[in-house]
């Protein structure tokens, strides 16, 4: 090994790097972070970050457009991906509208910021762990691809990810379809107590589970809802004493400390001071921002680093990764450091380490390394991309239930989070939404406008509001993506940004077995509408719906999820996967990925629980090898 600066070079502030970040510094490694996004986003000054999230709550409070990346900064030397770019791809041209550059057939449908601390900034913070054969699936149901190792063997590092980022939950509302699994363990309970459920929720649950059989391919299944854990802070439970995960030189593992006896969880708290973001307080508008920051992001943990031994330079984008011809070591990663973000001024420099972690998006880990020619012994770098292909359905019922009241959602309906129909096609959860028909047409705006032109005014218009706005209903249907080797990043010298980086260039496609999930998810949607006595008011226009399929007759539209996975997977050896069980690469010794591109499925739950819990292990793994 180099005798170099720094022990550790890691790509991304996001959850993945700032966890890696803050296990390693506090273990007395020295640490170098490297974030694309602004300086001022970082700020771990209490004032001046205070200042900055007021900056991105005005923001979002100006545009017209509340989308998950509208109060964050898109600069041009470092761009995200925007949902507002999406657009139809027609006949067979490509789509460069925006950061990404879609071959299609269809375009990829979700995005990703790249700021200090990273998605965690806009998203939902639903922390739903993994099913036992979502890391099965090959074995299981002859479809998708085995992770290198079983669930059992990630629940600790579960654990970790729980206390990581404050869950709230209730662990005894956990039931799931296949019975006698034993998801957490004897005694286990959530960091904090469960979020209170909306009235939506109350009211929608006891009417779905009154009306609770549902007939798909000639098999009756029982619909029930569940509460969902949170990345939220809600009330500490008194019954949770893990204080902490720590380094043990002794035993080279991650361990948690525990209180002595019982000893409250206390939350996060906020960025800046211990007296903001105690608790959730139903804003409603967790995607895309948090205005009181109770809810999770990854800022929080890079706060608790040692920062005697991180260093940190932002505006940094790495662009390439240097090899050692013999040793196929990685010896450097060449990154340009912009001047203001939206210039072609940028210098070139070279941070070295001993061992280096690329922490960034699925997409960016893959496009760094294509460009770089890294880690591509086995043809898997930037192959396999996925994401929750979401069919919406949505209505209005009989009498209000009052939507946008709370988080976007705080209960979901697990009946087809697993079984024998996966040999058949994709599973799927069904989060029952806060959010009114907010996400398919842009509602409330819609329905005023709506109003309007057909001569509502004053009262009338008051009136129709409150008609139609309290009764809005929403369900939609996440349908894991099996892997899919032509579902992939490529680049292509053609497209590159403004200083002289690779743009993401995406091939993606519904296959049969996503098409028949659809169909199948539509079936339930129409059965769970008629019992519960919804109008229904789903429509999918393929005019207008840039992710407009068809199937046996019928067309479908489905949304992203904003869950990117796939890229870099992981697993039992180097003719087919990218890292092993370690995260740590097959070609290189010293490069290890973190993030979701590790992950070789995606099962039904939302995946940054899983991909916080993939890191703690990754982190583990470097600490074992700077130790050697």
């Amino acid at each position: 090994m180099e005798n170099n600066e720094y022990d550790v070079v890691i790509v991304g502030s996001g959850i993945a790097g700032s966890i890696v970040a803050k296990l390693l510094t506090n273990a007395g490694k020295k640490v170098l972070l490297l974030e694309a996004g602004l300086q001022a986003g970082i700020a771990m000054d209490p004032e001046e970050a205070y200042k900055t999230y007021q900056g991105y709550l005005n923001t979002f409070y100006n545009a017209s457009a509340k989308v998950p990346n509208s109060p964050y900064p898109n600069i041009k030397d470092a761009p995200s991906i925007d949902v507002l770019d999406i657009e139809v791809i027609k006949k067979n041209v490509p789509s460069t509208k925006g950061y990404l550059v879609q071959m299609g057939p269809i375009p990829f449908a979700s995005d990703c910021a790249r700021t200090p601390g990273g998605t965690t900034l806009h998203w939902l913070g639903t922390t739903l762990r993994m099913l036992p054969n979502d890391f099965k699936m090959k074995t299981t149901y002859g479809v998708g691809a085995d992770w290198p190792f079983p669930y059992e063997s990630l629940r600790p590092y579960y654990e970790m990810a729980e206390n990581e980022i404050g869950v709230s939950g209730e662990v005894g509302d956990q039931h799931y379809p296949i019975k006698g699994e034993d998801i957490f363990g004897e005694d286990y309970v959530f960091p904090m107590r469960g979020i209170p459920t909306s009235y939506l929720d109350g009211v929608m649950t006891e009417t779905i589970m009154k009306n609770n059989e549902v007939v798909l391919n000639d098999k009756t299944y029982e619909l029930y809802c569940i509460s969902t854990p949170q990345g939220r802070n809600s009330i500490p439970n008194p019954d949770y004493n893990i204080t902490g995960v720590v380094w043990d030189t002794a035993s080279k593992k991650l361990v948690q400390t525990r209180a002595d006896g019982k000893d409250s969880y206390q939350p996060v708290g906020s960025n800046w001071d211990p007296y903001t973001g105690q608790r959730c307080e139903g804003n409603a508008s967790c995607v895309p921002i948090c205005p009181v920051q109770a809810k999770y992001n990854a800022l929080k943990t890079l706060k608790k680093c040692d920062m005697s031994n991180l260093t940190i330079r932002t505006q940094s984008v790495a662009s390439k990764l240097l090899i050692n011809d013999t040793s196929k070591w990685i010896s450097g990663v060449e990154y340009k450091t912009y001047k203001n973000g939206n210039s072609y001024e940028y210098e070139t420099q070279v941070a070295k380490g001993t061992i280096y972690v690329l922490a960034a998006s699925a997409i960016e880990n893959a496009k760094l390394l294509l460009a770089s020619g890294a880690a591509n012994s086995s043809d898997q770098v930037g192959r396999n991309l996925m994401d929750h292909m979401t069919l919406l359905s949505w209505g209005l019922t009989k009498e209000p239930i009052y939507p946008y009241r709370g988080p976007g959602s705080t209960t979901n309906i697990p009946t087809f989070r697993d079984g024998d129909f996966r040999k058949e096609h994709a599973a799927w959860i069904s989060p029952l939404d806060n959010w009114g028909w907010s996400w398919p047409v842009y509602s409330p705006g819609s329905d005023v406008n709506t109003a309007i032109v057909s001569g509502m005014f004053g009262k009338k218009l008051r009136a129709e509001m409150e008609r139609v706005i309290t009764r809005q209903f929403l369900v939609h249907f996440e349908c894991e993506q099996i892997a899919d080797p032509d579902n992939r990043v490529t680049i292509d010298p053609e497209y590159k940004d403004q200083i002289g980086n690779y743009r993401p260039v995406i091939h993606y496609k519904a296959t049969e077995y996503m098409l028949k999930a659809f169909e199948a998810a539509k079936t339930v949607s129409d059965q769970l509408f008629k019992q519960c006595d919804i109008q229904d008011f789903t429509y999918y226009n393929p005019v207008t719906n840039p992710d407009y399929v068809t199937y046996k007759g019928k067309g479908y539209r489905f949304d992203g999820a904003g869950h990117i996975v796939g890229t870099h997977r992981m697993g039992a050896n180097k003719e087919d996967s990218v890292v092993d069980a370690d995260m740590r690469t097959w070609d290189h010794e010293n490069l290890f990925l973190v993030g979701c591109g590790n992950m070789p499925t995606l099962g039904t739950s939302n995946p940054t629980l899983t991909m916080a819990a993939i890191t703690f292990k990754a982190a583990e793994a470097i600490l074992k090898q700077l130790e050697q």
